[in-house]
């Protein structure tokens, strides 16, 4: 008899042998209804792309993976006076596709703020907090943000001005302009693996950030010494730059509304930025002439940083601030250069002071990495800090998981962009507070801010600018990686801080009516936060932590992380990464938490308690008369008793016969001779099984479990036995396979169990936790007191009162203030 045989018919002797006494209503919970059946457990691979010579189906690049390569060389002068910018841009552009290119699409990133753009165009009312519809007796309201922004746009004309596009000739091009990206026709078609050349003259008004808003601009500072002001320019998206020819879309030239980013191709890049000579400039790569940029003491500093414990001034607080007062006529060039990235930014103000550490790497990718922060003295001790040690650690954790940081510098500048990543370049926010005696503070809320931005936006640098996804496209492989890599950070950095990727942080969004599924192209996407950034971030923290364990999924992540360095990956890439590194079947997973809108919900429902049936009639059915003891009584005939009523048997002994003096649990010995008949056929190996089982007398429960939420996974299950101790459970999500809706689970322990609890330490998102005690626990909240106030609505005002206030005046206004 084979291995398989013996153990199918030992299951069928079992079921015959170990009988239960469970309530009909434990197995109708488990009874499926028919047709609405739904295989949670389908393979992923009818949805995802056919694997082919470009993308394997391992999740890596294929034999014949290719990518263009773009190449820059752009000067650049800012007039700071009418906040413009005029470049002129040659671009080498390398076609390493087996197509043959007629035209080359151009992003125009910039283009998005004219007025006809379609981002403008499509805008609506009513869904964004600065515009409310308003409602009955309720006027609609716009706030003065959102009328600043639309007086700025009115009176400055934005977007890109172009002229002219030549090729390496000299010979003008002909382009057409679609909104923010631009088709360039070529002289001839680029034949595979030949490349062509294009030179543009370009410029543009620089916006301001905090009127219009945006992932870059100027912000204006009008109380500086220096007469007008000072600017702090934080520049991004300023170039037209090549789009992306993927061989999973082609040309990646969606429309820019906005909200989904960009993905760009990686080259390299020499940019010359003409400034004011009092400017100190941050820019993506290495400065390359720091002789004409620096003076010779900061050129030492920024020598002596290379090897400080802590940051070195390079542009001191002091130096800053003089640069603040005056001002000047002279300009320099600053030159930098950038390999194998995909973008280029920059920022440039004379308000910035600087400091820098070199974080000793090691490895041979890049031994030494300059951190280096720019900021205003509004940055203050905050930014001194936080900032540098922040950009350090940031690079420590997530080399960790990926692989090492592999550009010469990582920096942190602080202007009016709250928070915005490029190659070695980030933008970030928070600012101390100015108090009357010139001293400037900051709260616990703008220190975790920093921080976290921080982290955030120089992991960016590792997700997406090194491993190249489309965020266009698929927002969540950039925010919601990097998310749940900077809650990996932070919490190394302080665990106090709430960083919104614990599962619990999700529940009110996965329950919510505005839920789309993770794979909702951005634009699209209802609320970009939790949908591209935390329900992501959970979901990974909850396949790392609950479904894989740290050791499966981090070997399998960093093996993504390494396989798609400086390439560009789709969803399914990473998907089948993920399942052929670690070895588990994650179809499930990414089905129910990417492709659908399904919330986790686990009830438990009901529990029976069991007990083994030893078959000897005098122990079975003495048990039996027991259970029926424990049951209530009924109220009749307690309440007959309590009034002292005999039964007619007891005022009648002489009617009494054998049933009368046994009952229906009482044992025969026909019963006993089938015990002993029982046991004389059980096969030597059944009767010690049996008697093992029966000796042990072990605590049998069945549990039914509802799947409210529809979203299949695995059920965590702590006991609390009578004793007072506790033990952890795992149920795999494998148990919803053949019915997702409803299952039984059984479960033997030794101690006797008083409490059931799912999910007690919050690891998997449940949404409804009143629904995972059993028994059902009170649950605690808080009620609160108030007084009620009249209605400040026209109605309720006391007109005639009003009319007796008197006008105050400016001066009346200042004392008020004061």
């Amino acid at each position: 008899m084979s291995m398989y045989k013996t153990r199918f018919w030992w299951a069928c002797a079992s079921i015959a042998l170990v009988t239960f006494s469970l309530p009909s209503a434990a197995t109708a919970s488990i009874q499926q209804t028919k047709g609405n059946y739904e295989d949670k457990f389908r393979q992923l691979d009818e949805v995802l792309p056919t694997p082919n010579v470009y993308r394997s189906a391992a999740g890596e690049p294929g034999e014949n993976y290719w990518q263009q390569k773009a190449d820059y060389k752009i000067e650049a002068r800012l007039d700071e006076k009418n906040r413009r910018l005029d470049a002129a841009e040659t671009i080498t552009y390398q076609n390493n596709s087996p197509y043959t290119l007629k035209y080359i699409w151009i992003q125009l990133d910039q283009n998005i703020f004219r007025n006809d753009s379609r981002a403008e165009r499509s805008a609506t009312f009513g869904s964004h907090p600065d515009t409310d519809l308003g409602g009955i007796d309720k006027p609609a309201r716009i706030s003065l943000g959102q009328l600043r922004r639309q007086q700025f746009m009115a009176d400055n004309e934005l977007g890109f001005a172009i002229d002219e596009i030549a090729n390496s000739e000299g010979n003008a091009l002909s382009f057409t302009i679609v909104g923010t990206n631009m088709r360039v026709d070529l002289a001839e078609p680029l034949a595979p693996g030949k490349s062509t050349t294009l030179a543009i003259d370009f410029g543009f008004n620089i916006i301001e950030e905090d009127a219009v808003g945006g992932r870059s601009g100027y912000e204006h500072f009008p109380d500086d010494a220096r007469e007008g002001g000072n600017d702090i320019f934080l520049i991004a998206q300023w170039y037209p730059r090549v789009a992306a020819f993927t061989d999973y879309e082609a040309w990646t030239n969606k429309e820019f509304l906005g909200s989904g980013e960009f993905t760009m191709e990686f080259g390299d890049f020499e940019v010359a930025i003409d400034v004011p000579a009092d400017h100190i400039v941050s820019a993506t790569g290495e400065l390359q002439n720091p002789d004409q940029v620096l003076t010779e003491q900061q050129q030492r500093r920024l020598e002596q940083a290379k090897t400080a414990q802590r940051p070195v001034f390079v542009v001191t607080a002091e130096e800053a601030l003089e640069n603040e007062k005056a001002g000047t006529d002279e300009r320099k060039v600053w030159r930098f250069a950038a390999e194998n990235v995909r973008d280029f930014a920059w920022a440039s103000s004379r308000k910035f002071m600087w400091d820098a550490k070199g974080y000793q790497q090691g490895g041979s990718v890049q031994p030494l990495v300059m951190a280096m922060s720019f900021y205003p003295k509004e940055g203050g001790d905050l930014w001194k800090k936080y900032s540098t040690e922040s950009v350090i650690h940031t690079m420590e954790v997530y080399s960790r998981f990926s692989f090492d940081y592999p550009y010469p510098t990582s920096q942190s500048v602080n202007g009016p962009v709250g928070g915005m990543e490029y190659p070695m370049i980030t933008f970030n926010g928070p600012r101390t507070e100015l108090q009357d005696d010139g001293s400037r503070t900051y709260s616990l809320a703008e220190k975790r801010f920093l921080i976290g931005v921080v982290i955030h936006e120089i992991g960016h640098i590792y997700f997406p600018m090194v491993v190249n996804s489309d965020e266009r496209q698929w927002t969540w492989m950039d925010e919601g990686l990097n998310s749940f890599l900077d809650g990996v950070a932070g919490r190394e950095w302080d665990p106090s801080i709430p960083w919104g990727v614990e599962p619990r942080s999700i529940v009110d969004y996965m329950k919510s009516s505005v839920q789309v599924p993770i794979m909702t192209q951005s634009d699209s996407v209802l609320r970009l936060g939790p949908n591209a950034y935390s329900k992501p971030a959970a979901a990974l923290n909850i396949l790392r932590e609950v479904i894989l364990g740290r050791d499966l999924f981090d070997f399998a992540f960093r093996e993504y992380a390494q396989r798609w360095m400086f390439k560009r990956p789709t969803p399914a890439d990473f998907f089948r990464t993920m399942e052929e590194a670690s070895g588990v079947d994650l179809d499930w997973f990414w089905r129910g938490w990417f492709y659908s809108t399904d919330h986790v919900d686990i009830s438990l429902d009901r529990v029976y308690k069991l007990q083994l049936d030893t078959k000897d009639p005098d122990i079975d059915w003495q048990r039996r008369r027991q259970e029926q003891a424990d049951k209530p009584v009924s109220y009749f005939v307690q309440r007959n008793e309590a009034e002292g009523r005999k039964t007619w048997v007891e005022m009648n002994p002489d009617v009494r016969d054998y049933h009368d003096e046994n009952d229906r649990f009482t044992v025969t010995n026909k019963q006993r001779n089938a015990y002993q008949s029982f046991l004389d056929k059980l096969e030597p190996w059944e009767r010690r099984v049996f008697d093992r089982a029966i000796a042990e007398n072990k605590n049998y429960y069945v549990l039914d479990f509802s799947n409210l939420g529809g979203l299949v996974m695995p059920i965590l299950l702590q006991m609390t036995y009578a004793d007072g101790s506790t033990e952890d459970y795992r149920v795999p999500a494998e148990i919803w396979r053949r019915n997702a809706d409803n299952v039984s689970k059984l479960i033997v322990t030794d101690k006797e169990v008083v409490s059931f609890a799912v999910d007690p330490n919050w690891e998997t998102a449940d949404v409804d936790i009143e629904n995972n005690y059993y028994p059902r626990k009170i649950i605690p909240s808080r009620i609160e007191a108030f007084k009620y106030e009249r209605g400040t609505d026209h109605i309720s005002r006391d007109l005639m009162q009003e009319a007796k206030t008197e006008l105050k005046t400016e001066e009346d206004q200042s004392d008020d203030e004061s």
